[in-house]
This record gives C-alpha cells, sequence and structure tokens, in this order.
C-alpha cells in the first residue's frame, strides 16, 4: 500500500514567513502650534519665518471632494529656527505679507503642482523650489507618495488618514492639525537626502531644471469638452443623449459653482445618464423617479427638467459629435487604419524612448512626455533632423536635458529611412 503523501504536513510545520516590523510612527518634535488665524498672530509667524534659516517647507489641504474650488483651507509652513506654522487662509484678505518674509528662499513642496495654484491664488509665488516627487520620479523609486519616501529615507511610518478629510471644517479638529504638521515635519530632512542622492545618481541638473519649469506652473490646460468626463458616458448612445448629458452637467457645473460644492454632491454622474438615457416626459414623472428621491438632486429639479428640454430642442446641427473633437493625434490605437505609417513611426519612437529611459533609470514619462512623442510621430517636421526634432520638442515644452537625451534617437526612429 502506497503511502500517503504528507506535503500538506510538511507545509504546515514550515517556520512562518517573518513579518517585516512596522516602522516607528513619525511624531512631531514640538507642541502643536495654534492655528494663525488673527493679524497679530500672522505679523508674528512673518517674523519668526523671517529670521529662520535655510529652505521653507511648505503645504496646503483643500477640500476637493467637498468643495468646487480647489482653494486652501489650511497652509502649513515649516522652517529652521522658525518651527511650524499653521495658517487659515480663510481668514485673510491675502497672504502676501508670509511671501515677503519666505524673501525668496526655496520651497519645498511634495507635488508641487497640485498646490501651486491654490497658494498662488492667496499671494504666495515661488522663486526657486525643491518638489521631492518629482525628484523621487527621476530617481525611478518604486513609490514616490510623501509617506513612501519618509519610510524609505527616514525609516518612520507617516499615516495618511486624514487626506481625503473636508479641510474647510471650522473650526478643524485637533488630530487633523496634528496629521497637518507632520506633513512638513520632516520635509528639509527628506530634501537633503533625495539631493544627495540626485547628486550621486548625476541627475541633479536635470532636477533643476524640472523645478525651474514648476515656476511656470499655470494649471492643467482647460478641457474643451469637460462634460465628456461624465462617468459611464458611454451608456448615452447618439447625438440627442449626449445633447442631453451636456446640458444636464453644464447646468449642475453652474450650481455646484455657486454653491462651492463638489458637482457630484448635487447630482450624481450616474443620474445625469439616467435622465439622458430615459428623458422625463414632465416635472411630475421626473419629481416620481428614483434618483429624485434624495434632497439635493430633488431641489433643483426644475433645473434639470429645463436642462432636458433644452437638449431635446437642440437642433441637429448643434448637438455634440458622438467623438471628442482634439486638436492632437487620435487615440493611438486608431492609427494603424487611419496612418499606418504614423503608427510606425510611434512604434519606432516609442522603442527608442523605452532603452534610453532604461540606460538613464528613468521612468518613460519622466523622461519625455507620451503626448510629445505622439505628437511627433503622427506629424513630423518636413525635413526630419536633429535640429528640427530639438526645435519642435523645446516649443512643446521639453527641457534642455529631456532634448539632449532623446533627439538625435527620435530623429532617427521619424525618418522615412527606419522604415
Amino acid at each position: 500500500m502506497t503511502a500517503p503523501h504528507d506535503d500538506h504536513i510538511e507545509a504546515t510545520n514550515e517556520a512562518p514567513e517573518p513579518v517585516e516590523p512596522e516602522a516607528p510612527r513619525l511624531e512631531l518634535r514640538d507642541p502643536l502650534p495654534p492655528v494663525v488665524d488673527t493679524p497679530e498672530q500672522l505679523q508674528d509667524t512673518c517674523e519668526r519665518i523671517a529670521a529662520g534659516t535655510g529652505p521653507i517647507a511648505l503645504d496646503a489641504e483643500r477640500a476637493s471632494g467637498y468643495r468646487y474650488s480647489q482653494r486652501a483651507y489650511l497652509i502649513q509652513i515649516r522652517r529652521e529656527g522658525s518651527g511650524t506654522h499653521l495658517v487659515d487662509p480663510i481668514a485673510f484678505d491675502s497672504l502676501v505679507p508670509l511671501d515677503t518674509a519666505f524673501d525668496g528662499n526655496e520651497w519645498i513642496l511634495h507635488a508641487a503642482t497640485q498646490d501651486l495654484m491654490c497658494l498662488a491664488e492667496v499671494g504666495l509665488y515661488p522663486e526657486k523650489l525643491f518638489d521631492t516627487e518629482l525628484a523621487g520620479r527621476l530617481l525611478n523609486l518604486p513609490r514616490v507618495g510623501l509617506a513612501a519616501l519618509v519610510e524609505h529615507y527616514l525609516g518612520l511610518s507617516l499615516a495618511k488618514e486624514f487626506s481625503a478629510a473636508d479641510w474647510s471644517t471650522r473650526p478643524l479638529p485637533e488630530p487633523w492639525l496634528v496629521y497637518a504638521a507632520l506633513d512638513v515635519e520632516v520635509l528639509v530632512e527628506l530634501r537633503d537626502l533625495i539631493d544627495a542622492d540626485l547628486q550621486k545618481a548625476g541627475k541633479r541638473e536635470w532636477a533643476a531644471e524640472e523645478f525651474e519649469s514648476l515656476l511656470l506652473f499655470q494649471g492643467p490646460p482647460e478641457r474643451k469638452e469637460p462634460w465628456r468626463r461624465t462617468s459611464g458616458i458611454h451608456k448615452a448612445r447618439g447625438r440627442r443623449a449626449l445633447g442631453i448629458v451636456r446640458e444636464i452637467w453644464e447646468t449642475r457645473d453652474r450650481i455646484a459653482e455657486s454653491r462651492d460644492t463638489t458637482p457630484g454632491r448635487v447630482l450624481p454622474d450616474a443620474s445625469i445618464l439616467e435622465l439622458a438615457t430615459s428623458p422625463p416626459q414632465d416635472v411630475s414623472a421626473l419629481k416620481s423617479m428614483r434618483i429624485m428621491r434624495n434632497r439635493g438632486p430633488r431641489r433643483f429639479v426644475s433645473e434639470w427638467f429645463d436642462a432636458i428640454e433644452r437638449g431635446l430642442a437642440l437642433d441637429e446641427i448643434k448637438l455634440p459629435t458622438t467623438n471628442q473633437r482634439t486638436d492632437g493625434p487620435p487615440p493611438p490605437r486608431a492609427w494603424a487604419d487611419k496612418n499606418p505609417e504614423a503608427a510606425d513611426r510611434l512604434g519606432r519612437s516609442r522603442e527608442a524612448v523605452t532603452a534610453i529611459a532604461e540606460a538613464n533609470d528613468l521612468p518613460p514619462e519622466n523622461l519625455i512626455s507620451p503626448q510629445l512623442v505622439r505628437n511627433l510621430a503622427w506629424e513630423p517636421p518636413a525635413e526630419v533632423t536633429l535640429e528640427s526634432v530639438s526645435a519642435i520638442l523645446r516649443d512643446q515644452g521639453a527641457r534642455e536635458w529631456q532634448i539632449g537625451l532623446v533627439a538625435d534617437a527620435l530623429s532617427d526612429a521619424l525618418s522615412p529611412a527606419s522604415g
């Protein structure tokens, strides 16, 4: 008789995998400072910051999931010799005195593009900056969130439990304020450690060009037809249904802006689609729909019905097209049918970019914007040369270090001889 296999028994007797001990939590080194919300407190804060030394760590908290605007509802500042300051920007018409106190010193931000616009809104403009997230990307670190960088460089864990909180709440709860203060607690130390790695990797000059370009950041480009981002819009079959989606979306956006609340709280995207695909015949039918049972959407029932009627009454020529209009090239998946030569150029260009990125230990998207590569592949210069390709890249926002790395290889990939 064959003995039974004891593989399962052996497996269960094996020693368990060692569990990595959780990194110790980052804690405040100083007592939690009071929120600065009076002119006297602001003046004292400015004096203390001006008396500090070195770069200035900054962060801002918004209420994106709750408010229409992207304004800052709390600004955190830390500087050596000055300590941490929590400033309530809602309490002031402007924070220009803070900008004066900064006196052109370097700002340290994490994911600068998320905060630069709301800081500019209150009168704060950097003259020099260091972005720890962007620097982490240039170092090709596997994770570049603030908590991941703090653990990687300092061996400390940073909780992010209040990142999606409603920061327009007043008064702000103390645990939220501790969380906010911790976001700038070690930014100066983190900046110095990351900067040292950039120097070792020979990427400090690249980073300097990237940081310099951020000083000109004016926010993401405005979308031509933002209503097309309605979740589930593929369910709106035909141009008439799309026209109704557009009318309801624009109505909702106006209401949300006037009430400074996030549009989804006025009317969810799913409800827009339901109204567009099964438009009610009259106000009474609209009121009886399940989606109107909630007080939020129901209070604007007449506005929704007016929007539906406008969509139904649109002349055929004024209805939106089924595809989004764009000035750039079409989605790459359509290139093989529409322009096989461009598809071949794009394939060669992507291979070249990937090879250069691997050789320089960079994410391909940080080596060069994928959109720039698509633009070049779709419509290359009439005469493909190193100079003409470099000029187009430069004109479309590529930095000099990027052009120096990719222009020659892209010139070869775009050349007719390459095919």
